[in-house]
């Protein structure tokens, strides 16, 4: 504290709807996360703020919940006698209605929203038989088959597989330039909720587009085009090419993080 000021880094945690935002990171001349609460940030501190998130979530992916710290620009704090409940006020006054912060913490310096993540979890909503099309569009993929209760055991099935530490190069987007491709899957499964397939998967880290390559291969063992038996195999074999198709960004949530 310095004179009732405080030079501390601001942790906030977030959702938002992503159907009208260009994924998270800022884009010139395009409507992004980032960019929406730089905005927002500089608005309440009154001075350029960096704003560093957990993960860099595509566009039209959703989040229910999205980490991300604040710090003044060209500085590791920020400068301000408000307090964090009331810094979850104002912030929210600045931002649009489909994205809202509910809470925020001071951190150290050496915290990073990004790299201090232990794991995160992803969850992906199909919306079966088209039932509830007006209200899901754009906010679960619309799946207007139906699969039966042992279709989606197999997709049980296979999900479990996806466990462990494996090189995921088979799920990764085509062109997609990263050093590593190995992660460490903690949990996978696959749950039918009414007319709605849930999938959720928690890793240290995920591959570009691995969630909705991961959902298409589960589909795609639904319908019987994959057997699950094979997904080791898959896995091993490295291809992007022996994996499903990449499901739409619509049904995917960052689900939850942790530090």
């Amino acid at each position: 504290w310095c004179k009732g000021r405080q030079f501390m880094k601001l942790l906030i945690k977030l959702s938002y709807l992503g159907e009208n935002f260009c994924g998270y990171q800022v884009q010139n001349g395009k409507r992004t996360v980032q960019g929406t609460l730089t905005e927002a940030a500089k608005a309440l501190f009154t001075y350029d703020c960096d704003i560093t998130g957990c993960s860099r979530t595509d566009s039209g992916v959703h989040a229910n919940m999205f980490c991300a710290t604040i710090s003044k620009k060209g500085e590791s704090g920020l400068v301000t006698r408000l307090s964090p409940d009331r810094i979850v006020l104002a912030l929210n006054a600045h931002l649009p209605d489909d994205i809202h912060v509910y809470s925020a913490e001071w951190v150290d310096d050496e915290f990073h929203a990004r790299y201090s993540v232990k794991h995160k979890e992803y969850i992906y909503r199909i919306c079966m038989g088209g039932q509830s099309v007006p209200f899901m569009r754009g906010r679960a993929m619309i799946y207007y088959k139906k699969l039966s209760d042992s279709d989606i055991e197999n997709m049980q099935k296979a999900a479990e597989l996806f466990c462990g530490e494996h090189d995921f190069s088979a799920f990764m987007a085509q062109g997609s330039k990263i050093v590593s491709t190995t992660r460490c899957v903690k949990y996978a499964s696959v749950e039918k909720v009414g007319d709605e397939i849930i999938f959720k998967v928690a890793a240290d880290g995920f591959l570009y587009n691995m969630v909705r390559i991961m959902t298409g291969t589960l589909i795609a063992v639904g319908e019987g085009k994959i057997k699950w038996e094979d997904i080791p195999k898959i896995i091993l074999l490295r291809d992007r090419k022996n994996a499903g198709q990449t499901a739409p960004p619509d049904g995917l949530y960052l689900n939850a993080v942790e530090y």
